[in-house]
């Protein structure tokens, strides 16, 4: 779309807005049919709010990086149809309330099936999938691997705020920081996996809504 010297209109909306029966809008259905709606009704811009991953609060403008995703916008679906966990996993689904989000209730619901993805992942036989990973962690090095021990750090002092953890880790030594690497290697690459779902999903929805001639800008 030439959008030069062209007036567009569109809307604002937060993919959390979306409906979904998992607690929280997503990048699933719900983001697919609202492309479709913008293309029928005759828009051409989605605008959208931060997507990044919310600190204390569960502010969209207080997050843990400028880089990473929200993984509570990945849709269980999509982990369905990569065989990453079953139908069945996604059960029970806890009775969330459906005009607001209860961020908590969302956390231990997503998370858990996050887990069950990942161990999956260790021992899935599709290579394409595991190529895509090595990939995305390839082209987004320089700052996933911080992001990601950043993460694993702030499990390994109980979620609580940098400027409370051990001296040696709020500026560790390459020393420190290497052994820390060694010892939580699995939730380090944990951090860097559920990244890798997040933007595998905003990709594949950007190109749908890019194909149907619609902006996403914010």
């Amino acid at each position: 779309m030439n959008t030069l010297h062209t007036r567009l209109s569109g809307v604002l909306v937060h993919p959390t807005s979306f409906p979904s029966p998992y607690g929280i809008g997503d990048l699933g259905q719900g983001a697919y049919d609202f492309i479709d709606f913008l293309k029928a009704s005759g828009q051409s811009l989605w605008q959208v709010l931060p997507l990044g991953p919310t600190g204390f609060g569960d502010s969209p403008y207080q997050s843990f990086s400028a880089f990473a995703g929200q993984t509570l916008l990945i849709s269980p679906d999509d982990l369905v149809e990569l065989e990453l966990i079953t139908k069945d996993d996604l059960y029970p689904i806890p009775e969330f309330d459906s005009t607001k989000v209860d961020y908590g209730a969302v956390l231990n619901y997503k998370n858990g099936l996050f887990k069950k993805a990942f161990h999956t992942f260790h021992h899935t036989p599709n290579k394409f999938l595991l190529e895509e990973f090595d990939d995305f962690c390839l082209e987004n090095k320089k700052w996933l691997g911080d992001y990601a021990v950043f993460m694993a750090c702030k499990d390994a002092h109980e979620g609580r705020s940098w400027q409370e953890w051990d001296d040696e880790m709020t500026a560790p030594t390459v020393k420190v920081r290497l052994a820390f690497e060694a010892e939580y290697k699995e939730q380090i690459k944990y951090y860097k996996f559920i990244q890798f779902l997040f933007f595998r999903e905003w990709m594949k929805l950007k190109k749908y809504a890019n194909e149907a001639d619609i902006e996403i800008i914010g």
